[in-house]
């Protein structure tokens, strides 16, 4: 396998960026043109004497925006461990430097859409969660590494790597289209990895847990919802979970996505938008294709679907009834599973209904083993596909169970585990594992709809608590306020990271310039001005309690009426976004 360089450094001229590769034995530098954009391979004998230098971790890639070219490089990472013999990092801090060397060129209204554009990108690379590896596959799971061809295994990273999952693949658009140049950059993923050596009966393993984050259809949790006309699923998430001992390995894979059909969920000030199937769309197509194309990568898929069987979330759960029904296809299982309303009063121990339900598909999907000399023993012929609204909360807590049955078979058949023990008395271990799918669920949650997850109490501790019910309510309520008040700009921030949107080099007229609508200032000010008015009232007394109480019935009747009208023209008043393709909206 080809691999990517893993020390570098960056030497900036006005005319060039030249990023010189530092590992042993290698002398080969990158020369990006600052006026052309043209990227060469050249030597180190090429760098001039008075370029300004610095150590770098990687090429995240680069971007046109209105000022032009930008580089993206990667200037701090953290490692995550050792997976099999290959370091794994984190990228943690990031560097976008202009082609330029100035803005003159640029109009007012340009500087500040440039200024705007960069702050949406840096807003992409402070979302925690971003990783690589120079020297292997993070992309693939265990299984689909193992069942590749020789021309596979020669392929660069960049070649190689499952399209998914590859974060930074619109900004290497450039780099890949030039084979000399691979060694330059690796894919990095978003999502969550975890590495940790374990014990249990004096046996030490490797416990390792990977959740990558698709790529496709990616964005924010009210403005990305269902598939896309291709059938990718809104917040799809591949879950991996690894157990390396004494050279043998073995996996198990769960998927997340939402519901596979066109439904929206439109932030509009309400706590909880009414979800929206479409009435236009031909749902049965992309329904098929996205069934279709998990059974290719995946096998046989049991569909676990955990929304509420009641209220606003009814109409989708029948809607993914009925669709699934309608496919015919023997190789789609559906299950619905109300978790809300069996889990309620806190009879969370009832959850073993559904994971007894499905124990004999489980064991017949099996998961994937390597002996120590890399023969293959098993394979996993079918995978657990969960959902719940967001595919966050009741999705993870459920794979964090599914994950504990597999990893339980997995420990005997590798002889850490004697027969008749149980992983949930392996209290070090325990603590573990639970303590890292409650951090996988954050991951997830943070990257999709801006906070932790809700639940954790239950994935870290095995109960619920009134500790965790109150963060939880913490939690949602942040998750509120950025869903309609901040969420636009992140899922614009989203479609021009991953190229959905394309800036032209001195644009001059951009989508973010959008006049707001008179009421979007007039009447919160209203309603400020009548609220104030209200208190004012109240604290200061007319001569008799008649006056007082006329004035404050006035002014909180014209504040309630205000409310009101807000609430009813919602849709204006929250932060939507800007960019966004229409097909990605519907």
């Amino acid at each position: 396998m080809a691999t990517a360089y893993e020390t570098y450094n960056l030497h900036t001229t006005p005319e060039k960026f030249y990023v010189e590769a530092c590992d042993d034995g290698t002398t080969d530098v990158l020369a990006i043109d600052r006026v052309s954009t043209e990227m060469t391979l050249t030597g180190r004998k090429d760098i001039p004497p008075a370029a300004v230098t610095r150590p770098i971790c990687g090429i995240m890639g680069t971007i046109r925006l209105v000022a032009g070219m930008y580089l993206v490089v990667i200037t701090k990472k953290k490692k995550v461990g050792v997976l099999f013999g290959h370091n794994v990092w984190k990228a943690v801090d990031f560097d976008v430097i202009s082609y330029k060397k100035t803005m003159l060129h640029l109009t007012d209204d340009q500087m500040q859409d440039n200024k705007t554009f960069l702050s949406m990108i840096n807003n992409v690379l402070a979302t925690d969660g971003f990783y690589f590896a120079t020297n292997y596959d993070l992309t693939h799971t265990l299984q689909r590494l193992a069942n590749t061809s020789p021309d596979f295994q020669d392929m660069s990273l960049l070649e190689r790597a499952d399209q998914r999952f590859v974060w930074n693949g619109h900004l290497l658009r450039d780099l890949i289209a030039q084979p000399e140049l691979h060694k330059f950059a690796f894919p990095v993923i978003h999502g969550f990895i975890t590495m940790k050596s374990c014990c249990i009966n004096g046996k030490t393993f490797d416990w390792i847990l990977i959740s990558r984050r698709s790529c496709f259809r990616a964005g924010v949790r009210y403005y990305v919802r269902g598939i896309d006309s291709e059938g990718h699923a809104a917040n799809f998430v591949e879950t991996e979970q690894i157990v390396q001992y004494n050279g043998g390995k073995a996996s198990f894979v769960q998927t997340r996505g939402s519901m596979p059909f066109f439904w929206s969920q439109r932030p509009n000030l309400k706590y909880k938008p009414k979800p929206q199937i479409s009435k236009s769309s031909n749902h049965m197509d992309g329904f098929q294709r996205h069934f279709d194309s998990q059974n290719i990568l995946y096998g046989k898929q049991v569909i676990l679907n955990l929304v509420n069987q009641k209220g606003s979330e009814k109409p989708l759960e029948e809607a993914f009834a009925k669709m699934a029904s309608s496919l015919g296809n023997g190789m789609v299982k559906y299950i619905a599973f109300d978790f809300h309303k069996e889990c309620s009063r806190m009879r969370w121990d009832r959850l073993q209904i559904l994971v007894d339900a499905v124990s004999e598909m489980q064991d017949e999907y099996g998961y994937f083993l390597v002996d120590m000399d890399g023969k293959v023993l098993l394979q996993q012929e079918g995978t657990f596909r969960s959902n719940c609204m967001d595919c966050l909360d009741r999705t993870n807590v459920i794979q964090s169970l599914l994950a504990r049955r597999s990893l339980q078979i997995q420990l005997q058949r590798l002889g850490v585990l004697h027969v008749g023990q149980r992983i949930e008395e392996q209290a070090e271990f325990e603590k573990i594992f639970k303590n890292a799918w409650a951090d996988n669920a954050n991951a997830c949650a943070k990257q999709y709809a801006g906070t932790g997850a809700l639940k954790t109490d239950f994935t870290r501790t095995g109960k619920r608590t009134q500790w965790g019910l109150m963060m939880d309510g913490w939690n949602s309520m942040i998750r509120y306020y950025k869903n309609n008040f901040s969420d636009g700009f992140r899922q614009d921030s989203i479609d021009l990271f991953l190229g959905n949107y394309a800036v032209d080099e001195g644009e001059g007229s951009t989508p973010l310039r959008v006049q707001k609508d008179w009421k979007f200032l007039t009447l919160p000010i209203i309603m400020l001005v009548a609220f104030s008015m209200c208190i004012i009232c109240l604290l200061m007394a007319g001569d008799t309690w008649t006056e007082t109480l006329a004035y404050v019935l006035f002014w909180g009747t014209a504040s309630a009426c205000t409310a009101a009208v807000i609430l009813f023209n919602g849709l204006d008043f929250v932060d939507a976004p800007k960019l966004v393709q229409k097909e990605k909206m519907d």
